[in-house]
């Protein structure tokens, strides 16, 4: 899956120790981005966005197929700020990926 909002991507994340790469940071964004957009997805699911009522609905067909929109419509959302969950889950991972690392000295 592409990055849902790669221009926003720190190039030195905060709080980042020299030795984790890149590369590393880029991903672990990624995954960060997904699981805010799969935790909002979730949300507007339980919220009842999406639910149609009445005799002129699309039936199951659309019940099988509102949570492809729902995830389109998180991932939208994801990709203009979100709530900030990305960038905490972000740096979570980015210093539990410092500790991690052999220490050097």
């Amino acid at each position: 899956m592409p990055p849902i909002y790669p221009q926003t991507l720190p190039l030195t994340p905060k709080g980042a120790a020299p030795s984790i790469s890149a590369e590393r940071a880029r991903v672990l964004m990624e995954k960060s981005q997904e699981l805010e957009a799969a935790f909002l997805s979730e949300m507007m699911s339980f919220a009842g966005l999406g639910k149609t009522e009445g005799s002129f609905t699309g039936g199951v067909g659309e019940e099988q197929f509102a949570s492809f929109l729902r995830a389109e419509q998180a991932k939208l959302m994801v990709a203009r700020g979100g709530i900030g969950l990305a960038e905490q889950i972000f740096q979570s991972l980015m210093a539990q990926q410092a500790q991690d690392l052999p220490q050097n000295g």
